[in-house]
């Protein structure tokens, strides 16, 4: 009778895992799993600290009467409720009506904004399809309003939009002829299309590069498919540039919406801590109505406003946009 011969359990490990094989699957997977939380662990520990943690001071402050005299010690303030909230939103007294006065030229703003910057780029991204010589020069010349600093570049603005001295006058005034004398540019209604022609010249750069970036993807086959078909230049653009593009300017559009609705710097900068009541942006009047008037009891209680306005606007942008959708197309 041959007897049966057992292998001791070191050595039938030893067999399992050869030399130059994989390591057991379990820990493989274990380390899957953890490496992506360990390399976010920065980014999450930063985003805590420089967004999160204000933010949260924010909104406890709009609960507090914040004025010059409490800030020091402003854990400490009188608890107000949404006493501050109530007088964000009385629309029959001068500080709601000038905030929603605000609000809607800030919904204004930000419309022509954003459809001026995402047509220019979108059309500058088509344009810049096709090959021919100097394509690459003014891919990087298109690019420049992009890669400046917001302060250099509003400042140059600022200057180029002078009454007397600004090359803006210069050019549609003393050698175009157009007015009867030089615009005043940076005050009176000429403030809202001064601030809308700075924030175009700054933002359709970014629609360029995200454009130009998607279109990467769309295969030329479709082109000169069409073509063969008798399609036009418009109708391709139409029935293939466009619905190609569909998750890309998804994106696009609600970054551009965010970053403009919530600009700070451009008008800032252009008109300094005032700005004209044409051209009060919603974003600068919480400021002068935190650090003008004091108030930060008040002014808080608009932030906040704002950000859930915000949120509301961007669950039901992407509920619209993602609605019927695959998930494979998102």
């Amino acid at each position: 009778m041959t007897g049966t011969v057992v292998t001791p359990p070191s050595e039938r490990a030893v067999r399992e895992t050869a030399p130059g094989e994989a390591p057991a699957p379990h820990r493989s997977g274990r380390r899957r799993i953890a490496l992506p939380y360990l390399l976010l662990l920065p980014a999450l520990l930063l985003e805590l600290l420089v967004h999160l943690l204000p933010m949260l001071m924010g909104v406890t402050m709009s609960f507090r009467e914040l004025t010059q005299f409490s800030i020091r010690n402003w854990s400490e303030a009188p608890w107000t409720g949404f006493d501050n909230f109530a007088v964000a939103i009385d629309f029959d007294a001068p500080v709601g009506q000038a905030l929603l006065k605000s609000f809607l030229t800030t919904c204004l703003f930000t419309v022509l904004s954003v459809g001026l910057c995402w047509l220019l780029g979108t059309a500058a991204a088509i344009f810049l399809q096709e090959d021919f010589r100097g394509r690459g020069f003014l891919r990087t010349l298109f690019l420049v309003p992009y890669a400046l600093p917001v302060y250099a570049a509003v400042i140059t603005w600022a200057f180029m939009f002078q009454r007397d001295n600004g090359i803006i006058n210069y050019v549609l005034h003393d050698q175009l002829g157009i007015g009867d004398s030089p615009a005043f540019w940076l005050i009176g209604d000429n403030s809202f299309w001064a601030l809308l022609i700075v924030s175009v010249w700054k933002g359709w750069p970014f629609a360029f590069l995200t454009v130009m970036a998607g279109l990467q993807n769309v295969p030329r086959d479709m082109y000169e498919a069409a073509a063969l078909d008798g399609a036009g230049v418009w109708k391709q653009i139409r029935h293939i540039t466009l619905p190609s593009l569909r998750s890309v300017n998804q994106v696009l559009v609600l970054v551009l919406f965010l970053w403009t609705f919530n600009d700070f710097n451009t008008p800032f900068v252009l008109f300094g801590k005032a700005a004209p009541e044409a051209a009060d942006l919603i974003s600068l009047h919480i400021y002068q109505s935190s650090f003008q008037t004091w108030n930060f009891g008040t002014g808080s209680a608009m932030s906040v406003l704002l950000l859930l306005f915000l949120l509301v606007v961007t669950g039901v942008y992407l509920l619209l946009t993602t609605r019927g959708r695959k998930p494979s197309d998102v």
